[in-house]
């Protein structure tokens, strides 16, 4: 096959001198694949295979575990620290659990190479991550439904919390403003105070395709937190 853009999304090592590989590929989607050489210490292969970096790949092989065949860098790698690191690691983290295998997801890859350009930018990460998650849920076609279960509409006076079984939402006086809601719907992210809002849903619909083992890169960032405010 001939060589399209990807990144690296996980990497571990497998038998010997050989690493195993997650990579979220224009258009095929997450991949995975052995990359013979990946783990010897100064290989080629090793030193392309980095997180956040631009590459050029290509693979064979029928079934679900593919042999990389070509690793070429088509960019330069993001330069991420403190938060914007943990951020980058947290996207890396929830598109190799929620992505199928070889399931075409341009969006996702789009909004993916997107978020790296915004990660360095305190301002600007939030809202970048945001739109990749919801990138995640439209291909899995699990977007929330911004209406009760019943189908009736969100009324701007009253809270709310998200329901995973109907993807809707239910009364709750702890919930969110059925008015932020109604700006989440129309995708007009912008306002001030709805980044909080937005996570919460964000959180809220992707909790049950995560599953209830721990995310790696959610513990490191409230160990970060918990430091800063020591």
């Amino acid at each position: 096959m001939s060589a399209e853009p990807a990144f690296l999304l996980h990497r571990r090592p497998y038998r010997e001198t050989s690493a195993l590989v997650d990579l979220l590929t224009l258009n095929h989607g997450r991949v995975r694949a052995v990359a013979h050489g990946g783990q010897r210490p100064g290989s080629k292969s090793r030193q392309r295979l980095q997180p956040f970096t631009p590459l050029f790949v290509s693979w064979r092989g029928e079934r679900e575990l593919k042999r990389l065949m070509l690793m070429e860098s088509r960019g330069h790698t993001a330069l991420l620290a403190g938060e914007g690191l943990l951020c980058g690691l947290y996207a890396n983290e929830i598109a190799t659990r929620l992505l199928p295998l070889e399931l075409a997801a341009p969006e996702v890859f789009a909004f993916y190479g997107a978020l790296l350009e915004a990660l360095p930018t305190p301002a600007s990460r939030a809202l970048a991550l945001r739109r990749f998650e919801w990138a995640l849920l439209e291909t899995l076609e699990a977007t929330p439904r911004f209406c009760t279960c019943d189908g009736g509409a969100l009324d701007p006076q009253m809270r709310y919390r998200f329901d995973a079984a109907s993807r809707a939402f239910v009364p709750s006086e702890q919930g969110i403003e059925g008015r932020s809601l109604s700006y989440i719907d129309q995708g007009d992210w912008q306002p001030a105070g709805l980044a909080s809002a937005l996570k919460a849903v964000m959180r809220a619909a992707l909790a049950p395709h995560l599953g209830t083992t721990v995310l790696r890169s959610r513990e490191l960032m409230l160990d970060l937190a918990r430091r800063r405010q020591r």
